[in-house]
């Protein structure tokens, strides 16, 4: 006997990749529970279900950054924030924060087939009574069209969203007179995808070639030094309603036509902006 609920909820996620370096990533997730009927005729009442697994994932790896712990160029240690994450490969970068800001994953490479299995067993180990098994389906949204992945932290968000890497991948639609223009919308989804993006008020330091965020939010300090070219500074918080008005604002004023913008933050939300020239 099995019980299944598609669409549970979503994964928000920053990951550490080799060869991409900081990656933005939203994963919907899919259940399936099997196990033998209560005495009450259920396996499991589905009113238990998502909040169930919700809450367990909320408490672990959502809203984190995912480091590869065996991965080329990475070095892991204390510190008064609380860890310090840094990388060599593909680029240099630091990060520090609570240790709740991070999951470390003993593994060279972070894919999606081993976190699915990961939090499965994770699940299957905390299981209810009657449940024997917990299989999580985790899958990226299928977007046709432009899409992107960002990295950032929101500092006044009193829940995970004020952890400094964590990340979305988002759809981006562009309108101009009331069509959508698919080569905006492929062009600056291009720019923006694995960048890292930040409030002006939050640039500690920056030189040449690096910047450096740096903020104190609920749950504690945070900061993180990328390469300049892997960032987008805007002038106001990085929530998606700044990020859709900032990007109504910068394609108006590039191509000097009134511009509506659809900005998703991961999947099936986000604001809209509209601008003029």
């Amino acid at each position: 006997m099995a019980l299944f609920v598609h669409h549970l909820t979503h994964i928000d996620v920053s990951l550490w990749c080799p060869e991409r370096g900081l990656t933005g990533c939203s994963w919907q997730v899919d259940a399936h529970l099997d196990g033998e009927l209560g005495e009450d005729g259920m396996l499991f009442d589905f009113g238990e279900v998502k909040p169930w697994i919700k809450r367990t994932l909320d408490n672990g790896l959502d809203h984190t950054l995912l480091v590869p712990t065996k991965a080329p160029g990475i070095d892991i240690s204390e510190c008064p924030e609380g860890l310090c994450v840094r990388t060599a490969t593909p680029y240099p970068m630091e990060v520090r924060g609570p240790a709740q800001a991070f999951t470390l994953l003993p593994w060279e490479h972070i894919s999606l087939a081993r976190v699915t299995q990961l939090l499965s067993e994770e699940l299957t180990r905390a299981r209810p009574r009657n449940v024997t098994r917990v299989t999580l389906n985790l899958q990226e949204e299928r977007i046709e069209g432009a899409s992107y992945g960002y990295s950032h932290g929101l500092k006044r968000h009193l829940g995970n969203c004020q952890r400094i890497a964590h990340g979305h991948r988002s759809r981006l639609h562009v309108y101009q007179q009331q069509q959508r223009q698919p080569a905006l919308e492929a062009q600056w989804s291009e720019w923006l995808d694995n960048r890292y993006l930040l409030e002006q008020a939050d640039v500690a330091e920056q030189t040449a070639t690096t910047l450096t965020c740096r903020y104190t939010a609920e749950q504690g300090e945070f900061s993180i030094t990328l390469p300049a070219h892997r960032c987008s500074v805007l002038p106001a918080p990085t929530t998606v309603e700044n990020i859709a008005r900032w990007l109504a604002d910068s394609i108006a004023q590039q191509t000097q036509q009134e511009t509506y913008v659809e900005a998703f933050e991961g999947i099936n939300k986000g604001a809209t902006a509209q601008a003029a020239p």
